[in-house]
């Protein structure tokens, strides 16, 4: 009988070959990779959707809430806007077809807007003006997002993210975005552009050219001209780059031609845009207008009696004084980015990614062309002797771009330290130090902007109350007293339904009263006619200012549309000039004001031959509303540039009234003429 049993045969292992230890894989193909966690759930970044509906719902609140920050805003453009609309408002020497440095064109494309309020909530100004804003939110928002996620695609995650929440909570972009400007409408383009051209550059993505190109155009031509001078770091990428093209050495020349053929093929079609808008700017002037060149002509080649100088000059460090305002943390950290990268090439070069195969450009060449915008737009404008907070505009993105580069940069070189002193990457991956660090920058970064934010409100938001107050309080109250309409009681009004339920107010009566509102010494801070009701005047009155105000346009018909409007456009106006002289003609005499808009600072006040103190001449003045201004010479450097709540931080400050006057003897006799018998 066979034996019940099993054998077991042991067999020596093979010899094989230990396995090649390979590197982890990067998360993605940006230009700058993480060196911790690579192995792990890539960081959240919001999609951009979600982007674009947060930036959004920021910017519509700029919209609504925002100052107007630069009377050349309301002068050179609401006004305009608003003589196209309706066929009357203040000129400036800059329309005028003697000089044509602005563009009708640009003006026109925020007509759409106005006449969509109109035809869906009737004939009222005040919301033309806000989706008009509104309108450049959306605009606004669509750049910004898109921006974001091209950094988060073709930089890193984490420069994405830190990008995002720069450009959602900063003060600079709370009031530029919606400026109606054309160095914001600029800042639009190049965001665009921007995103468009971080892809490397090669021979067979003329989409990336063309796009680029087609943008930092449309800001030039449409907008502002110089700023053109953004696109220089990309059009030398263009050129002289090879990004990820490999080239043999005797094919260098035909590369070079290709890529010059290429750019001016670009060019070519975006100067395509010099069409209509050479098109509409010659049938408004009524003669051939090219109104880039005329701005460039202006400023760049002036004679010894013109030239922008004749508007102030300031210091070189001007706009780091003004950036600091509007971005505080972020400047220093945008302008140390370049200093940053070359510091990062030496002590975390594996941060710039893979070495490129022999020939193309490496990601720290590529990282340096788009970090270097900002460098160059800020050194041409600190050289020129006039200088304004818009003209910062059009890199206002960018600028969040290289701090959040920088921080990125920053980060990883606290990472490289960490991993030195305790020679282990793995503690360094469990650590938050790294995120803590990042977090507090950013964080500092919000409540900056938002302490800004609310001081630009809290202390400078007077001029666009009162003439709120004007419209919805002071004239209804004129047209009830005259019988006109029939106010309800304020203690009936029971609910908001009441409200929404309530007519709209009728401000057609108000011409036959011939109703003038008087500005003095505050012509600067007029928001626009769009927030002052027809039927009501503005005029001028004599102050210390001695230089040229704006006069009036010809007036049109309302009914007679953009055609009819041709006849106020090319007419040449009296008394404008582009020297800055003073025109007598435009001042009327305060005692055939009606209403008039004053600032008195009662703890300080300051009287002159052309600027009593009107709101304390009670015979002839009483207060329809008055309020608080911010007495900037009187209040400390800190308190005045932030807002913080609680009294010991208001007490280092000194207000103002800023007041909408009413003229006794005058209103009180229109009130009794126009009284409905």
């Amino acid at each position: 009988m066979a034996a019940n049993y099993q054998t077991i045969r042991f067999r020596r292992p093979e010899k094989k070959d230990a396995p090649t230890p390979t590197k982890p894989k990067n998360r993605h193909s940006g230009i700058l990779q993480d060196q911790l966690r690579r192995a792990q759930r890539a960081p959240w970044v919001p999609s951009w959707s979600t982007a674009f509906r947060l930036i959004l719902l920021m910017r519509v609140a700029g919209a609504m809430y925002s100052n107007i920050q630069d009377c050349d805003e309301v002068f050179n453009f609401w006004e305009p806007l608003h003589y196209m609309d309706r066929g009357h408002g203040f000129q400036t020497w800059e329309t005028s077809p003697q000089y044509s440095i602005r563009s009708w064109a640009y003006i026109l494309l925020h007509l759409a807007p106005v006449k969509l309020a109109t035809f869906f909530l009737g004939n009222d100004k005040r919301p033309s003006f806000f989706a008009v804003r509104i309108f450049l939110a959306f605009l606004a928002s669509f750049s910004e997002a898109t921006f974001y996620r091209a950094v988060v695609d073709k930089v890193n995650y984490r420069v994405g993210r830190y990008l995002f929440f720069m450009l959602l909570f900063s003060s600079g972009l709370w009031s530029s975005s919606t400026a109606f400007l054309p160095s914001t409408f600029a800042m639009y383009a190049n965001t665009l552009a921007f995103s468009w051209s971080l892809e490397p550059t090669n021979n067979s993505n003329f989409r990336r050219t063309l796009l680029s190109t087609l943008a930092f155009a449309t800001g030039a031509i449409v907008g502002w001209p110089f700023a053109l001078a953004v696109a220089i770091p990309f059009v030398l990428e263009e050129l002289v780059l090879r990004g990820t093209d490999v080239v043999p050495a005797e094919q260098h020349f035909s590369w070079l031609v290709a890529r010059f053929g290429r750019l001016l093929t670009a060019g070519g079609v975006a100067a395509l845009l010099f069409v209509p808008v050479i098109a509409l700017d010659t049938l408004y002037y009524g003669k051939l207008t090219i109104v880039p060149w005329n701005i460039i002509k202006y400023n760049v080649f002036p004679d010894s009696s013109r030239g922008p100088t004749l508007y102030g000059t300031e210091p070189p460090t001007f706009y780091i004084s003004n950036l600091l305002l509007n971005f505080n943390v972020l400047v220093p950290l945008a302008l140390i980015s370049l200093p940053a990268l070359a510091i990062t090439s030496r002590v975390d070069r594996k941060r710039l990614g893979d070495k490129p195969p022999v020939g193309q450009s490496s990601p720290y060449t590529l990282l340096a062309m788009r970090l270097a915008p900002v460098y160059v737009w800020l050194g041409i404008l600190s050289k020129q002797a006039h200088k304004e907070e818009r003209f910062m505009y059009p890199v206002y993105p960018l600028l969040c771009f290289n701090a959040a580069v920088a921080l990125y940069l920053l980060r990883g070189w606290f990472e490289v330290v960490f991993v030195s002193i305790t020679k282990s990457p793995y503690k360094a991956s469990r650590t938050n130090l790294f995120s803590r660090f990042t977090l507090s920058v950013i964080s500092a970064s919000m409540i900056f902007s938002i302490s800004r934010t609310l001081a630009l409100w809290e202390y400078y938001h007077a001029p666009m109350t009162i003439t709120f107050r004007f419209e919805t309080e002071e004239l209804p109250r004129l047209l009830n007293a005259t019988g006109h309409i029939t106010l309800p009681s304020p203690n009936n009004k029971t609910s908001y339904e009441d409200d929404e339920n309530t007519p709209r107010i009728d401000y057609g009566p108000l011409k036959d009263f011939g109703l003038r509102l008087c500005v003095g010494k505050e012509w600067y801070r007029f928001p626009g006619h769009y927030l002052v009701p027809d039927g009501v005047r503005v005029d001028w009155i004599k102050s210390e200012f001695d230089g040229m105000l704006p006069g009036h346009f010809l007036e049109t018909k309302y009914e007679g549309g953009l055609m009819e409007r041709v006849r106020g456009t090319r007419v040449v106006p009296h008394g404008l000039n582009d020297l800055n002289k003073e025109a007598a003609e435009f001042y009327v005499d305060v005692s055939s004001c009606d209403y008039l808009v004053d600032l008195d600072f009662p703890a300080h006040p300051r009287v002159s031959a052309y600027e009593p103190r009107y709101s304390v001449d009670e015979k002839t003045w009483e207060r329809v509303t008055c309020q608080k201004f911010l007495d900037v010479s009187h209040s400390s450097l800190l308190t005045r540039a932030l807002w913080m709540p609680g009294q010991r931080w208001q007490q280092a400050n000194e207000f103002g009234e800023y007041c909408l006057l009413r003229h006794k003897q005058n209103v009180a006799r229109k009130e009794k003429e126009n009284k409905l018998r």
